[in-house]
């Protein structure tokens, strides 16, 4: 009797679990999931579409020779690669690198189905004026950066088209401008001429004035010997490093109000006007390795003067500073005045002149009797070293012997490089 009553109450057992089991299965109509297309597949994700970069059509076709990158599709690299010729450049691609080849020619079909093309880079090669087609740059509607420094250039390629922003020539062997080569480029910014063979009759009568937009000129390392006529008014930064000019003429830079940079270190000035630097938005200004026997007026938005290896035998801080105005102080901030002549400290009134001055390299002067710069310190807590690290940061730091070549590797700071782009 007692088995036959376990046999029951598992067999009752069985049933209910499977009567229990039976009403979930027939009731799972009931039950709502979660809608399949709450997480979509990830190939229903069109960025092209909801971001609206454009649409590439042939995005798989490149020249042999090349790599286009997946991740850029408008991009054609091929650099460093030993062509010698221009290869097969696709319609869609917009930025192509053929830098570092031994490319020699341009010919009209080199770009005959590229009109997209908005940046070429056909910089350290080999290209010859007489080998680049006429116009064949012009036939490129969008083109707004060509690259072609390090080549054996004698002019610039002409006609140009009127897109072209930025334009770099530097390191070839140009001696002469075409006269109307400037003609029609009205939205050019930058022009790198650096490092060719330009002199006076090279630049003069050649329409930089033209170039309405343009903010940055690179003239440096040529044979100039007189500063470049007719820049236009949009001027911000000139480069003439490396040049013989002996002059600049009186309120030469008037015309350019928007000038922000003047470089002209390495050349053979001895003289300039009292008040030819004194420009609304001038902020550096670099003159050394001249021939100035003094110095000038400076504006009061000046922030770094390079006068070293010059002729100076003192630094007149009231022809500096005429004027001093507690309401409107000059800015600058950094002087150099190394290997110049210097033989008298330097003036107790820099500090009231320029009250924002932090560095000053007096350094090493070309005569031996000098004496050392002395600006007046307050006593200095050795006590607290914290105390004396905030007294000795509210005067400026005087280098009396800066040793350049170990720790700059003999570059000047104010040596400018226009092709680390």
């Amino acid at each position: 009797m007692g088995m036959l009553a376990e046999l029951f109450v598992i067999l009752l057992f069985v049933l209910t679990a499977f009567g229990q089991y039976n009403y979930n299965y027939y009731n799972d109509r009931d039950y709502d999931p979660e809608p399949d297309d709450e997480y979509p597949p990830a190939y229903h994700f069109n960025p092209n579409i909801q971001y609206g970069i454009p649409h590439v059509p042939y995005v798989t076709d490149c020249a042999r020779e090349c790599f286009c990158p997946p991740t850029f599709p408008l991009t054609m690299l091929c650099d460093n690669r030993k062509l010698k010729t221009m290869p097969y450049i696709p319609a869609h691609i917009q930025q192509l690198h053929l830098q570092f080849n031994n490319i020699e020619s341009v010919t009209a079909k080199s770009f005959i189905n590229a009109t997209n093309l908005r940046e070429i880079n056909l910089s350290h090669n080999k290209l010859m004026s007489n080998m680049i087609d006429d116009g064949v740059f012009a036939k490129l509607p969008h083109l707004a950066q060509l690259y072609l420094h390090h080549n054996n250039l004698q002019e610039i390629p002409s006609p140009l088209p009127n897109t072209i922003e930025r334009l770099f020539l530097g390191f070839n062997k140009i001696s002469r401008l075409q006269r109307n080569v400037m003609q029609g480029l009205v939205n050019m910014t930058m022009l790198d001429l650096c490092n060719n063979h330009l002199d006076d009759s090279a630049v003069k009568g050649r329409g930089f004035s033209k170039l309405k937009k343009l903010m940055q000129l690179n003239l440096c390392n040529n044979k100039l010997n007189s500063m470049p006529p007719d820049l236009p008014s949009s001027l911000m930064y000139l480069s003439l490093e490396n040049n013989s000019i002996s002059s600049i003429p009186d309120k030469y830079f008037d015309k350019l109000p928007y000038i922000h940079t003047i470089r002209m270190s390495h050349n053979n000035l001895q003289e300039v006007p009292l008040n030819v630097f004194n420009v609304s938005n001038l902020v550096e200004l670099s003159l050394g390795h001249n021939k100035l026997k003094q110095v000038f007026h400076i504006p009061k938005s000046l922030e770094h003067l390079y006068l070293q290896d010059n002729e100076l035998e003192i630094i007149n801080a009231t022809m500096l500073c005429p004027t001093i105005d507690p309401m409107n102080n000059y800015r600058l901030t950094y002087l150099r005045v190394e290997k110049n002549k210097l033989k008298a400290s330097i003036s107790t009134y820099v500090l009231f002149c320029f009250p924002h001055i932090q560095s000053i390299y007096y350094g090493e002067q070309k005569v031996k009797d000098a004496q050392n710069p002395i600006l007046p310190q307050f006593p200095m807590p050795h006590d607290h070293e914290e105390e004396e690290e905030e007294e000795r940061g509210a005067w400026p730091v005087i280098h009396e012997e800066e040793e350049e070549e170990e720790e700059h590797g003999g570059i000047d700071h104010d040596d400018f490089n226009p092709y680390s782009y």
